[in-house]
């Protein structure tokens, strides 16, 4: 289920689906001689999510950038902009845009309008939590595969995210925002000691 999705490190994926539509997820740090993208969704403004350059370096001609209204101006070029709720299509990919907000910490307000997104590729919907805590609308979704921050400081912790992890039931739940603005590489060992659904832990490429 995980087979055509790539980590980049930190909150950076990439995945394809069966006919070729490539996917970004807050391109940063990107190396050389990756598929250039036909989507980029981008969860917030922060440097680490909206980096202009990692943009422009996946974009082809024709690539459709997505974001909340936050990143108008930050990130290169026409923004798609989209809300909470907000839903799109491109191709053989349909994207809905959801709630990504912190509960006990200032770095993301609710009233920010950051995103995470939900993606169904070939059938399978990958759900990138963004920035955020263990919200309350995250109960609601229906998942496949998801991926969540555990870093702690900026997000949920490990522990906090194996418990929304365990609440809302993914087939497939895949750690990420560790080990490189924040978070040891040990953390993804705990948050798989503590959740009871699959849990697999990509190596960044």
């Amino acid at each position: 289920m995980t087979e055509n999705l790539h980590w980049l490190g930190h909150a950076s994926f990439y995945a394809v689906s069966k006919k070729g539509t490539v996917v970004y997820f807050d391109p940063y740090q990107v190396k050389g001689g990756l598929p250039k993208a036909d989507l980029i969704l981008i969860t917030h403004d922060h440097f680490d999510h909206c980096s202009p350059a990692d943009i422009e370096r996946v974009s082809k001609l024709g690539t459709v950038l997505v974001g909340p209204a936050g990143i108008v101006g930050k990130a290169p070029g026409s923004v798609r902009v989209l809300a909470p709720g907000g839903k799109m299509t491109l191709e053989d990919v349909s994207v809905e845009a959801v709630p990504s907000y912190n509960l006990d910490k200032p770095f993301h307000p609710k009233a920010s309008g950051n995103l995470g997104y939900v993606a169904v590729l070939d059938g399978v919907r990958v759900y990138h939590a963004g920035d955020t805590d263990a919200i309350p609308e995250m109960k609601k979704l229906k998942v496949d595969v998801a991926l969540l921050p555990i870093g702690g400081t900026y997000t949920m912790t490990a522990a906090q995210a194996a418990e929304a992890a365990n609440a809302m039931k993914p087939k497939v739940v895949v750690p990420m925002h560790y080990g490189s603005v924040v978070g040891s590489m040990e953390l993804a060992r705990e948050f798989q000691k503590l959740c009871k659904c699959e849990v697999r832990i990509l190596k960044p490429e």
